[in-house]
């Protein structure tokens, strides 16, 4: 699974949500079938700003048919189902180093 960092050059969070959404697309278009987002979860206690942001896009997309899920590394565990959905059509993503850790910095997109 392909992973892209959102915070790379600390960018605003409507940067990072651009940058989101030509990875999608392209993405989308290579017919990959899930990528791991990397956009932190804002320990400072002042942060967080894009992942609160990409996840709203991801859900806006989600509902537009665009994309088929998205997994919030909190819950990207085998006890989720749609962890469980894409382990079944992906099996390597078992080795993902973020499975079972619940990463609130992370979010997986599935195609």
């Amino acid at each position: 699974m392909t992973e892209y960092n959102l915070e790379t050059g600390r960018p605003p969070a409507d940067v990072a949500v651009t940058r989101l959404a030509s990875i999608v697309a392209r993405e989308r278009v290579g017919r990959a079938g899930a990528i791991k987002i990397i956009h932190g979860y804002g320990s400072s206690g002042v942060g967080g700003r894009i992942r609160v942001e990409a996840r709203r896009w991801l859900a806006a997309e989600k509902a537009r048919g665009r994309i088929r899920a998205f997994i919030p590394g909190e819950e990207f565990s085998i006890f989720s189902a749609e962890t469980r959905a894409l382990l079944e059509r992906f099996p390597e993503v078992r080795r993902d180093r973020d499975l079972e850790r619940s990463n609130g910095g992370v979010t997986v997109v599935v195609f």
